[in-house]
């Protein structure tokens, strides 16, 4: 989790920050300078989701921020979340039962040291992930190195992360699965008011990658990914307000190929008040091995023949996204601030660019929400 990112921002004394990788690293960004203070923040996050006839997923996820200097060229920082998993799994989709009534608990935390030089920094993290069927523990190691006029920065880093997978249907007993993640990025400076990032991240996993919930879902036993991540902030005078885009371009040895673009707006209401609007939108390309369901509600939905590899998850489907989102923030005091967000999401195989989505699968309509207290001190 994040510190709230109400940020009035000065172009001439920019932030240059290196990105995280995904799922691996946390996304705090980083700095050529140790915190001046503390932080602390505190938040409770929703999301529920729904196919038609059908409130599937709830989520609530209370978490915890803290941030701290150690001396003047350290700082520590970590994050504990709880998520409160319950709902029904999809129809005809999962090898409990069709749209069983399921529920779960995950406790994650991690924490970061980092050690902070003239013109760079070296982090090291640590973290974990527990659940009664799924245990993830991960190490990443992070480096900085900025120009001397502080116009650029130049980051690299890796991370292992090692699963382990025993599902209470005892599909599977005391699966593995391993991955390392390669990072390297630069964030420059393009103007006092243009702020500009590329990152690569590539990724290789082996080990269980199938989903043992789920009925025809056997995966290849490696996952190799590389994710492509660029960022353009802009400081608009005639706005008076940041606008922050992104482009993202992800491909994977599965077969599935995404491009998500986004776009917000920070605008500053007065000297306490910021409003955030967001538009994203999300398309990706099927899974090789990706099997269509069909259209007769009786009919578990299968392949053809005897495949090596199969899988009926729509997460591997071809389809488009769209979420729109609407954040506030507020800083009553230059020690403290709150936040409150709401996104709406809704993803249909139409709405695939450049081709027809996956037919025969149901629109998935999400809301998530959040709201955050942060203090400094």
């Amino acid at each position: 989790m994040a510190a709230t990112d109400h940020t009035r921002r000065t172009f001439g004394a920019l932030t240059l920050a290196a990105c995280a990788l995904p799922g691996v690293m946390p996304a705090a960004a980083l700095a050529e300078e140790a915190p001046e203070h503390s932080l602390v923040a505190v938040k409770m996050s929703g999301y529920q989701d729904k196919q038609p006839g059908l409130d599937r997923l709830s989520v609530k996820s209370p978490s915890f921020y803290l941030l701290t200097p150690l001396g003047r060229q350290w700082a520590v920082e970590g994050s504990l979340t709880y998520d409160d998993v319950s709902g029904a799994s999809p129809r005809y989709y999962t090898d409990v039962s069709g749209a069983s009534r399921m529920h779960d608990d995950r406790v994650a935390g991690d924490v970061r040291l980092t050690r902070y030089f003239e013109r760079q920094s070296l982090s090291i993290g640590l973290s974990h992930s527990g659940e009664h069927d799924y245990v993830s523990n991960a190490l990443s190691i992070t480096g900085t190195h900025a120009s001397e006029d502080n116009n650029t920065t130049w980051n690299a880093g890796i991370g292992l992360s090692r699963d382990r997978i025993n599902p209470v249907n005892e599909l599977v007993v005391d699966e593995r699965k391993r991955t390392v993640e390669w990072q390297v990025g630069v964030t420059h400076a393009l103007s006092p008011l243009d702020l500009v990032q590329g990152t690569l991240t590539w990724s290789v996993g082996k080990g269980y990658f199938s989903d043992p919930y789920k009925l025809f879902d056997e995966r290849p036993r490696e996952r190799n990914s590389g994710v492509l991540l660029l960022r353009w902030n802009h400081w608009s005078p005639a706005l008076a307000a940041a606008v922050r885009s992104s482009y993202r371009l992800y491909h994977d040895s599965f077969g599935v190929q995404a491009h998500t673009v986004e776009l917000n707006v920070e605008k500053p209401l007065n000297a306490q008040w910021t409003l955030t609007p967001s538009l994203r939108y999300h398309t990706q390309r099927a899974a090789d091995f990706y099997v269509d369901p069909v259209d007769d509600v009786n009919v578990y939905p299968g392949p053809n023949g005897t495949p090596t590899y199969v899988s009926t998850d729509q997460r591997l489907s071809a389809f488009g996204a769209f979420g729109l989102g609407l954040k506030l923030a507020w800083q009553w005091s230059p020690a403290w601030g709150a936040d409150m967000k709401l996104e709406r999401y809704e993803q249909r195989a139409d709405w695939r660019l450049g081709g027809q989505g996956s037919p025969g699968v149901d629109l998935l309509k999400a809301l998530q929400w959040q709201i955050g207290l942060s203090h400094k001190f």
